[in-house]
């Protein structure tokens, strides 16, 4: 054994912290109270998320199971010796590059990644490797406090309601789709963003990777088990839905949707949990009493050993820590204080062989950009009584509040009455989707996101420029612009649509002239 590591093994059911670890951890107690204030707000962002939203409360269980993880390794830990180890100032710097490309962006989920990154980044810093590769398993599990899943909500939406079509029809009920529409003989029904268990995914996966750490040893069952746990609430929550629809014909909406809201909820997550134990439960591969680390081999580890030749003084490596800390959000600050000169004033151009009009739709329908320094809404007609919408929001910067591609930001209005039917026909250079008010009412909407000669529908690429913007302190106006038109009777919305893009031209160039750019 390394001579750093000849240290006396602790009795079992020692509760008083060895001398030879009481400094690491009050170094490491410091320099994480350090940056969860340096970083409070977003750790306010995620706890807020954690306790007001169902999607995230099984987060709050997180901290204690990462106490417990800890203890479970703790025996075999205290026969380690912890030590400031320099390199690990690059995983540091690492992490707020997250933070700063999410501050940059005006991405939350970057920002809370890069929050949360930092505080296993230093824990490597202040302990050492072989420490580190100790709690190798706890570190990487406490990037599970990060609020994430959002982004599934559409796809899991397509997915619930293929499943659901599916057994409604196996049942002999006779039913169609459109989208995430299903209609029956007894009503039409939505998967709503509510009913695409998203929830329950994100949570079993974070289960899932728990049990294969405490319960199997094999790679192989690892792998199968965390199968199980994704495939489970996915077909549960089909089977869910279309528990709903069938009990419906026979009960009725309102009853069928009482029942559907009594089991949907943790209580049928529950549910969920014990049928893929039960299942899983002989293939656990760990003996209850093996220990989750073993010590003797990490001290003899060859790499660890060459790493842990890298030592430094704890203050040193701290500090360093800190000023880099600060140093990034300073940077962030001075991007944030950007912002592109912008027109006192703009409106929406002529465009050949359309008139405005009045804005009047069959049902209200006004995208949201919250953080706009500029909005228009109006509506165009042509010769042919065709119509079509256009919403236009131009930003001075992109920042926390006022990003074009936020959640709950764009065509889709969280609350007001429309929901996401499916997506909409292949354009260049921008997202399409059906969006429905009431069983009939029907538009397509054709999403532009503009920033320098970026032309996208894409959020993703929206950020990467941004990002690349403040990376270079470059100011630049962002602009969102939203063309809609309804489906009627009498008008063809992709057809009315694609004769306005030809009348406006390219839409990067249309929309660099509203902002006067051009």
């Amino acid at each position: 054994m390394p001579p750093d590591l000849a240290v006396p093994a602790p009795t079992a059911g020692t509760a008083a912290i060895p001398a030879h670890w009481r400094p690491a951890l009050g170094w490491l107690a410091l320099g994480w109270v350090a940056l969860i204030g340096l970083f409070a707000a977003d750790w306010a962002a995620m706890l807020d998320q954690w306790w007001n939203s169902s999607t995230y409360n099984h987060i709050l269980l997180i901290p204690p199971i990462l106490g417990w993880l800890v203890w479970l390794r703790w025996p075999e830990l205290l026969k380690l010796a912890p030590q400031a180890w320099w390199p690990a100032l690059v995983l540091v710097g690492a992490a707020l590059l997250v933070w700063v490309a999410g501050a940059f962006a005006g991405f939350n989920l970057l920002r809370q990644a890069g929050a949360v990154a930092l505080l296993p980044a230093l824990a490597l810093l202040l302990l050492g490797p072989r420490v580190g590769a100790g709690l190798a398993f706890p570190l990487g599990y406490s990037l599970f406090l990060v609020p994430f899943g959002d982004e599934l909500v559409p796809p899991l939406q397509m997915i619930t309601a293929e499943i659901t079509i599916a057994l409604v029809q196996l049942s002999g009920i006779p039913a169609r789709i459109e989208g995430v529409f299903i209609d029956t003989p007894v009503g039409l029904f939505i998967v709503a963003e509510a009913c695409s268990g998203v929830k329950f995914l994100i949570a079993m996966v974070a289960l899932g990777v728990l049990v294969c750490n405490v319960c199997f040893r094999s790679w192989k069952r690892r792998a199968g088990f965390m199968a199980l746990c994704i495939a489970a609430p996915i077909l549960a929550n089909g089977v869910r839905a279309w528990g709903t629809i069938y009990a419906a014909q026979y009960v009725g909406v309102e009853k069928a949707a009482g029942i559907d809201h009594i089991i949907y909820g943790w209580v049928f997550f529950a549910v969920v949990i014990a049928a893929v134990l039960g299942l899983s439960w002989k293939h656990f591969d760990r003996a209850i009493d093996d220990p989750m680390i073993d010590a003797k081999a990490i001290a003899a580890h060859p790499l660890l050993t060459r790493l842990a030749a890298r030592p430094a003084a704890p203050l040193l490596v701290l500090a360093g820590a800190l000023v880099l800390a600060v140093a990034g959000q300073g940077w962030a600050r001075a991007a944030e204080a950007l912002a592109a000169p912008l027109p006192a004033r703009i409106d929406l151009p002529l465009v050949p062989g359309w008139t405005r009009v009045d804005y009047a739709p069959r049902v209200w329908w006004e995208p949201r950009a919250a953080g706009a320094d500029h909005r228009l809404l109006g509506r165009y007609r042509d010769g042919r009584g065709r119509t079509v919408d256009v919403f236009y929001a131009l930003y001075a910067s992109q920042t926390d509040g006022k990003e074009a591609g936020a959640y709950g930001e764009g065509a889709l209005r969280p609350d007001s009455g429309w929901v996401w039917h499916s997506a909409g026909g292949s354009v260049a250079g921008a997202k399409t989707d059906w969006l429905r008010a009431g069983t009939d009412v029907n538009r397509l909407a054709h999403t532009y996101y503009r920033t320098g000669d970026l032309l996208a529908g894409s959020n993703v690429r929206l950020k990467l420029a941004n990002i690349a913007d403040r990376l270079l302190l470059r100011p630049r106006p962002t602009m969102l612009l939203i063309v809609s038109a309804e489906q009627t009777g009498d008008q063809d919305a992709a057809a009315a649509l694609a004769s306005f893009h030809q009348s406006t031209g390219d839409p990067g160039e249309w929309m660099d002239r509203i902002a006067q750019l051009r």
